[in-house]
């Protein structure tokens, strides 16, 4: 039997150390004469019922975006999955069914994001679905074989009927997302990588200079 679900909220996860960066928010970085935060609310927006922002520290850096601010509610700097379960309370608290996560720094993800996530977890135990792209055949032969898949953990669908099994879970050390996601069966929405992959995303000052290349 199919569900009908709302349209889903959107969260975007920006709650990383951007370590490889130097620090500081890369969705403040600039792109094409927009900040990389402001591309990603772009392609969002369009697609979902509402958007908020995961971030840590002083919310006020994000006010002019006009955004719901989520902190992570598990200490430490857990991983993804932390900005995930704080989307996931603050979709309970509006009567959302699922969110949508996206990352901060990934600027040239597909318009057609959450349609094709709500098709992929159609036959899902819940409505929960991953974003992947093929993977290379020198990547699959490095990995043993197996799924020519990778799997973009940031992208997904995530069903708020599950946030009490996700907070357990990152109370009990889990921070890997497929580990989680494969537990609950998780669906995988496949999108092309050409003619480059949509989930190229910035984490390095060469991959901003390659941002900036894309933009232009």
């Amino acid at each position: 039997m199919s569900r009908v679900l709302q349209q889903p909220l959107g969260v975007i996860l920006a709650g990383g150390l951007a370590t490889r960066m130097g620090g500081g928010d890369k969705g403040l970085l600039e792109i094409g004469g927009a900040p990389l935060l402001q591309r990603v609310i772009d392609r969002l927006e369009p697609q979902v019922a509402g958007v908020a922002l995961n971030a840590n520290g002083d919310p006020a850096r994000f006010e002019s975006y006009g955004l719901p601010v989520l902190p992570d509610s598990v200490s430490g700097f857990p991983g993804p999955l932390a900005g995930v379960l704080a989307g996931l309370d603050w979709a309970a608290k509006q009567g959302a069914d699922s969110i949508v996560t996206v990352a901060a720094d990934t600027p040239f993800f597909p318009c057609d994001l959450v349609p094709r996530l709500l098709l992929a977890a159609e036959d899902a135990p819940h409505p929960l679905a991953l974003a992947c792209t093929p993977r290379s055949g020198d990547e699959a032969l490095k990995s043993g074989g197996g799924k020519r898949i990778n799997r973009h953990p940031t992208f997904g669908l995530w069903p708020v009927a599950l946030a009490d099994d996700l907070r357990a879970a990152l109370e009990d050390g889990l921070r890997k997302v497929v580990l989680w996601t494969n537990r609950h069966g998780a669906g995988e929405a496949l999108f092309p990588a050409e003619p480059f992959d949509p989930f190229f995303n910035v984490n390095t000052p060469e991959d901003l200079a390659r941002a900036r290349e894309l933009a232009s």
